[in-house]
């Protein structure tokens, strides 16, 4: 299942991202578009920036903003990020691999090849997803290149 992490976090890159011809983007308005608790955000968008995806600026006409293009957030990268293994069990994850507790071998396990099939085919569609795809207006995105 989707975590309010995850969920915030594609909704806060898609804001930013259609607004990406604004500039640095205020907190604060995020939070009231997107009806999400701002210290809740600010931790996100802390996540975000220490994750290479946002910059921010302090003062006067700052806030966060993207550094990369939305095209190039792939929506498992941002899945992995707050919410950990796209896969069901440990035993079949590609980054958080773990052998699973009660599984004598793996190799004869009944269910580790339906969840590796499972696992790939929503890898191939998360990796091909992005921010962009998100998006209200993707045009915007390739006027912004």
């Amino acid at each position: 299942m989707l975590s309010k992490k995850t969920k915030y976090a594609f909704k806060a890159l898609t804001y930013l991202a259609d607004n990406i011809d604004k500039g640095p983007i205020l907190i604060s308005e995020i939070s009231e578009r997107e009806s999400i608790a701002k210290k809740f955000l600010e931790q996100i968008l802390l996540e975000l920036k220490n994750g290479g995806f946002l910059g921010s600026r302090k003062g006067k006409g700052g806030g966060y903003y993207l550094i990369k293009n939305p095209k190039e957030i792939s929506l498992a990268h941002i899945m992995r990020m707050f919410n950990g293994p796209i896969a069901l069990l440990p035993c079949v994850s590609l980054n958080f691999y773990e052998r699973c507790d009660d599984c004598k071998d793996e190799e004869t396990c009944k269910m580790r090849s339906i969840m590796i099939q499972l696992r790939d085919a929503n890898l191939r569609i998360l990796l091909g997803k992005t921010i962009a795809d998100l998006q209200k207006n993707p045009k915007a995105v390739s006027e912004a290149e």
